[in-house]
């Protein structure tokens, strides 16, 4: 079973879009994730015409900033956000939990409100014919395993996206998570590191790397876990850390080639 396999353009802010997607189409992708500015993009008709010239779709927008604010004007510039995902097309609208909060521990109110947030999120999402999808992340305001179960039993709407790697230096086994988040999950992220630190405050501090060039996730047991629960949604790959002089969109979209090769060659 082959996945649809995307690219997170985490780094792109201001890229020359076209040639740099004809890139990663020549690297091998199905589609990629977006970032960048509307402004950047321009209107969706403009982005469709683009991505249809490089053959490859924008597979997922993201959010600006989360749900966890509640403030009129930040929760209306998503919502423009989630219309141009729509109107673009993507299959899915990524977010990822704010900053803990200065001063204090997290509290289950703080992921009450944040839920919450996020529920009204889906709840406008659902009316584009849209869903979205909650992206776990170390270092935010859910940061551990049982914060993670909290926030998520406290979604309806909102679905999920797995980062195994996030999930990995959390002490969840990355398949495992799948499977028991199975009913939630529609759509994937694969990333990686060589090593990673924690300081004292309890923040992680990994060395991204290439996916496959690690040697802590088992991306073989990964898909393993997704074909038994039958996925079928994209299933996106994160680069590793920049290479000073290479960094631009193509020359990374160029090096991701290997990436690819990888993840074809076990399976994916």
């Amino acid at each position: 079973m082959e996945f649809k396999l995307g690219y997170s353009t985490l780094r792109w802010q201001e890229p020359d879009l076209e040639p740099a997607l004809e890139a990663l189409k020549k690297a091998g992708w199905d589609g990629w994730e977006g970032r960048m500015s509307p402004d950047w993009l321009g209107p969706p008709s403009r982005l469709r015409r683009v991505c249809e010239n490089a053959g490859l779709p924008m597979a997922v927008y993201t959010a600006s900033g989360s749900p966890d604010v509640t403030d009129w004007a930040h929760v209306e510039r998503n919502r423009r956000r989630m219309e141009y995902a729509a109107e673009a097309g993507a299959d899915c609208f990524m977010f990822m939990s704010g900053a803990k909060p200065a001063g204090r521990p997290v509290n289950p109110d703080d992921l009450i409100a944040a839920a919450e947030g996020a529920e009204a999120w889906a709840e406008f999402a659902e009316t584009l014919g849209l869903e979205i999808s909650y992206h776990i992340h170390t270092n935010t305001l859910v940061d551990s395993v049982a914060d993670w179960k909290f926030y998520t039993g406290r979604l309806r709407k909102a679905k999920l996206c797995i980062d195994v790697s996030h999930a990995r230096l959390w002490g969840y086994d990355p398949a495992d998570s799948i499977r028991d988040f199975r009913s939630r999950l529609n759509y994937m992220h694969l990333q990686d590191y060589t090593f990673s630190s924690r300081d004292e405050s309890g923040r992680y501090d990994p060395v991204w790397c290439d996916v496959g060039d690690g040697t802590d996730l088992d991306f073989a047991a990964i898909r393993k876990a997704l074909v038994e629960i039958g996925f079928s949604r994209w299933v996106t790959s994160c680069p590793g850390n920049p290479i000073p002089g290479a960094d631009d969109p193509v020359s990374e979209a160029r090096r991701s080639q290997k990436t690819f090769a990888f993840l074809r060659r076990i399976g994916y």
